[in-house]
């Protein structure tokens, strides 16, 4: 485009206009994808650095193809030159390493100026996630925690219990304590129901006769009594 280095070999590139085109329609499939896995996502603290990422990373997927192009040496410098790059960040979920695919994908069928590929791609994509996160093979699931809660002499157990069968998908006792002024302290991992009220539960347990302290520990938010 700017011939800086006249005496340099010049290759055939994209125009400027091509070229901003292009990476603003990556940008655009991108960021479909993010918003579709923004709104399957069924976790309790969405993370914002990652939805980013998904967003931006079309952009250099699609500028490494258009600055590789159609050559083989391009390529396996680009190739070596990425392979210095250490990538230490584990993704434990295969949902979300396969949006990652789809949005390098679509910045791999733009720079490669697959128009087509890139937007019935995208498309097909976000329509079928979204789809799937209505049907019961869904990932939504309430929110785990681990419940604990203290009472005088161990009395009212069977209302704890009570409370969380209403609220709680499934619960497993890990721990119970006796002290010896006959406190009895009691710890569970919990889920709840799509549909429970945290704070209703919150309440209900705090309610109970005899009750010293509750406290139930999210991933991110920790709310106690």
């Amino acid at each position: 485009m700017f011939e800086l280095f006249p005496d340099q070999p010049v290759y055939e590139y994209p125009t400027l206009l091509n070229v901003f085109y292009s990476l603003i329609w990556a940008f655009v499939l991108s960021s479909l994808v993010a918003i579709t896995h923004r709104i399957t996502y069924t976790g309790h603290q969405y993370p914002k650095n990652f939805f980013q990422a998904l967003a931006l990373g079309s952009i250099v997927s699609a500028m490494v193809m258009m600055a590789v192009g159609d050559s083989l040496a391009r390529g396996l410098g680009a190739f070596g030159a990425l392979a210095i790059i250490r990538f230490r960040t584990r993704i434990q979920d295969a949902r979300n390493i396969l949006f990652i695919f789809a949005s390098l994908s679509v910045g791999l069928a733009i720079g490669v100026f697959g128009y087509t590929i890139a937007f019935v791609g995208t498309i097909l994509f976000c329509l079928m996630a979204i789809l799937l996160h209505f049907t019961p093979f869904s990932t939504k699931t309430g929110m785990r925690g681990r419940l604990q809660f203290s009472l005088k002499d161990g009395a009212n157990l069977t209302k704890a219990i009570e409370i969380m069968n209403r609220f709680c998908v499934e619960y497993t006792d890990v721990q119970v304590v006796a002290r010896d002024s006959g406190r009895y302290d009691y710890e569970y991992f919990i889920e709840f129901r799509p549909d429970a009220d945290n704070t209703d539960f919150l309440k209900e347990m705090r309610a109970i006769e005899q009750t010293l302290r509750v406290r139930v520990t999210y991933k991110n938010i920790v709310e106690n009594n």
